[in-house]
């Protein structure tokens, strides 16, 4: 089970090995992404709160990224957060996820992608629910789920 010291040593330390990696160019991406997929994933944006059904959903199935279809997160790991976007207590795997001080915006958070893509997918927080205390912080439009 991760919990925040591991995600503080992944963000300062270096991050788990991903099993493989998926590079494409700017151009690639823009062929099977939307506008606004392009925007979150690639561009490190974030999508409108309380925008998205997923939020809401809590059907088991999994999460992978949209980019490049890694398994990201279980549904029996989602919770309602209260804050507009899917929330996670642990990704799949430990080496599904990347870990990146970010100090954007006169904060500074913890941004997670895609371990294998570098999509953005969104923050991790220590105000999660036990036993981890973690909430991954998830823009919707950055997962696709696969149903059980």
């Amino acid at each position: 089970m991760i919990k925040w010291a591991d995600v503080i040593h992944f963000t300062n330390k270096g991050n788990p090995t991903p099993e493989k990696r998926v590079e494409k160019t700017e151009e690639e991406w823009k062929q099977f992404l939307t506008p606004e997929e392009f925007q979150v994933t690639r561009l490190k944006g974030t999508e409108r709160s309380f925008s998205s059904e997923l939020c809401s959903l809590f059907d088991p199935g999994i999460y992978e990224c949209k980019c490049c279809g890694t398994l990201l997160f279980d549904a029996s790991e989602k919770f309602e957060s209260g804050t507009g976007w899917p929330s996670f207590t642990q990704p799949i795997k430990e080496n599904a996820i990347g870990y990146h001080a970010d100090k954007s915006y006169g904060m500074i958070r913890v941004e997670v992608t895609c371990n294998v893509c570098d999509a953005h997918l969104g923050h991790v927080f220590p105000d999660g629910p036990p036993p981890s205390g973690l909430r991954y912080c998830i823009n919707a439009v950055s997962l696709s789920k696969i149903k059980e």
